[in-house]
């Protein structure tokens, strides 16, 4: 087997790559990328709350300059960062992604996914990425942050092009895109930024702008990498959700019929979506300290990558993990990491899937693939389709 998640053949279906890898090469040390990779279950959970693991730091003279924008903006995501400053970005940024405040929002995303379908449901077809799974999140949180939807297009260009810089690639081309995207996201956001200290709204960007708990705040380069951190992260995985969430369920009429005739199975067949073909394969941790694990010894400074898809298809945690089961019950799964990085956005996530999800087998109950094989995005640790094309 040649593990080589920049090939075509891995980026298509990773799925038989990783039952050999459990079978073979639970953990393995790749040498072109200098990185160790865990493909279990229990490693990938126990190493994710590991606090002698955590994110490296950045140093601006080892980046070209055509990157440096780039990097000033994701030194600032919490994504990226360790406690203490981890803990204070996300406490601050927290109580607008509690389940209560996320349930608000119910009525409003409802709203926008019925109103998405009102544009296609006289077609009899439509692309399921471009015609809802892409528009109801980059709705959802852009309406969040207070972004005027005139510029909503704008954001997601942006969007992708650091999103890109999240793939394993050494191509220059894509961080220098990324770059040029941070330094016109920071403008756009600071021009809003100010708007709102002048004139506050009722968005999460104004609450932003004025944000102190226990005498704490933001920093203007916090406020605009955080921003951009929501909005990348608030949408570009649950656009993944939707579109793979479908195609698992049409390539699977039983469980399409199931779940159009018990709609109350929708929380379990969200997360059984999330686990059967998990929106983000991978993420990664620097070793902070020397660390024996696994009769490994991780030297300080190395890198480590869990596939989350990986082990969501872990046959020791998973009873036949190949097998898509919308009623799932032991599905601890863990698309949204974990640890002090557990996704912070996780309940809207589920809410927009479960709604997305819901009204698409309420209204359109004959939806059918119209093609049947769809392209993937290139991006390995997010995975998705670059189109679904239906009929109904």
């Amino acid at each position: 087997m040649e593990f080589n998640p920049l090939s075509p053949e891995f980026r298509s279906n990773p799925y038989p790559f990783y039952n050999l890898l459990h079978q073979h090469a639970p953990i393995f040390y790749w040498d072109q990328w200098k990185f160790y990779f865990l493909s279990r279950y229990e490693d990938c959970a126990a190493l994710l709350r590991d606090d002698r693991l955590g994110r490296g730091s950045f140093d601006e003279s080892e980046v070209p300059a055509s990157q440096i924008d780039l990097i000033r903006m994701q030194s600032d995501w919490m994504l990226l960062k360790n406690p203490p400053d981890h803990t204070r970005l996300r406490g601050l940024v927290y109580k607008a992604f509690t389940p209560r405040m996320v349930e608000q929002l119910r009525a409003t995303i409802q709203t926008i996914t019925d109103t998405l379908l009102d544009k296609v449901q006289a077609q009899g077809e439509m692309d399921l990425i471009a015609d809802l799974a892409y528009p109801l999140p980059v709705t959802v949180i852009a309406e969040m942050l207070g972004i005027p939807q005139a510029d909503q297009d704008r954001f997601h260009e942006w969007s992708n092009a650091l999103a890109a810089t999240l793939d394993l690639t050494e191509d220059a081309a894509v961080y220098d895109r990324a770059s040029q995207a941070a330094a016109t996201f920071t403008d756009y956001l600071a021009e809003l930024a100010a708007e709102r200290r002048r004139h506050p709204q009722h968005d999460l960007l104004s609450a932003l702008v004025s944000v102190e708990e226990a005498g704490d705040y933001l920093t203007m380069n916090e406020l605009y990498a955080t921003s951009s951190l929501l909005f990348v992260a608030g949408h570009e995985t649950t656009i993944n959700l939707i579109g793979n969430g479908m195609l698992a369920l049409l390539r699977h009429p039983d469980q399409f019929e199931l779940l159009k005739h018990e709609q109350g199975l929708v929380k379990t067949a969200v997360e059984e979506f999330l686990r059967y073909d998990s929106p983000v394969q991978m993420t990664a941790r620097i070793v902070l300290e020397e660390m024996e694990y696994g009769g490994y010894t991780f030297p300080r400074g190395a890198q480590v990558a869990f596939l989350l898809g990986a082990a969501n298809h872990d046959p020791e945690r998973f009873e036949k993990p190949g097998q898509l089961d919308i009623a799932r019950q032991k599905n601890q799964h863990l698309s949204f990491g974990g640890g002090i990085h557990y996704c912070l956005g996780a309940p809207l996530a589920r809410l927009e899937g479960e709604i997305a999800f819901t009204t698409l087998l309420r209204r359109l109950p004959q939806l059918r693939l119209a093609i049947d094989t769809p392209e993937y995005i290139d991006n390995y640790l997010l995975r998705g389709l670059k189109s679904l094309p239906l009929t109904f």
